[in-house]
């Protein structure tokens, strides 16, 4: 029996090369925060670019949250967390990318 599909909600971050290690930092942690403030995010995992390739345009840093459907995903994007992480990304955040996607085996 094939496993029931998840959305992933895939975020990557390139940050602007002025940015403190500090204010980086601050940015994870307060990322991280989300899964606690919002229902619906069923899992949550972040990490840093390792790949070997240098294919990675300048994106350090991915988020991947899970959620059990698109509900749940489109209320997270207009929690009021959300939107205050959201806005306080602009000191920092040179561009991001954002990929949703149903799971597939």
């Amino acid at each position: 029996m094939p496993a029931t599909p998840s959305l992933r909600h895939v975020v990557l971050f390139a940050f602007k090369g002025d940015a403190g290690q500090e204010a980086v930092d601050a940015v994870v942690a307060d990322f991280g925060r989300l899964p606690a403030e919002i229902p619906g995010i069923a899992a949550y995992e972040w990490g840093t670019n390792v790949s070997p390739e240098g294919l990675n345009q300048g994106f350090t840093h991915c988020f991947t949250l899970t959620f059990p459907s698109d509900a749940a995903r489109d209320a997270y994007l207009v929690h009021p967390a959300h939107q205050r992480f959201v806005e306080s990304l602009g000191s920092c955040l040179e561009r991001s990318l954002v990929v949703d996607y149903w799971t597939q085996a």
